[in-house]
């Protein structure tokens, strides 16, 4: 069985006993945390899409936080003498789906 949950904006699938990265949650490490109405799920090939959320909650707990790879932002203008190189690494949390329903 797997689920389609909105987590901080962005749709992730979730299967249960399997981890996602999502971008930074509030929480400590260990703490339960509801992820939200799920908006399809899918159950030995019988497929629910809620209008737009389904009454199936998905509870995970936090495993750690993390970061992502370093995206390097490069900025140039030819024949001018600019160059500007930025970079930043996301921060996410690893979470351990518990259930689904």
């Amino acid at each position: 069985m797997y689920a389609i949950v909105n987590i901080a904006g962005k749709q992730t699938k979730v299967e249960a006993n399997k981890f996602v990265y999502a971008h930074r949650l509030a929480g400590n490490v260990g703490d339960t945390v509801e992820l939200g109405k799920a908006m399809m799920t899918d159950s030995d090939g019988t497929i629910t899409i809620g209008s737009p959320l389904l009454d199936v909650a998905v509870m995970g707990t936090i495993l750690s936080h993390v970061k992502g790879d370093k995206v390097l932002v490069f900025k140039k203008k030819r024949r001018k003498g600019y160059k500007k190189l930025n970079g930043h690494r996301q921060q996410f949390t690893k979470v351990m789906i518990n259930s689904i329903g």
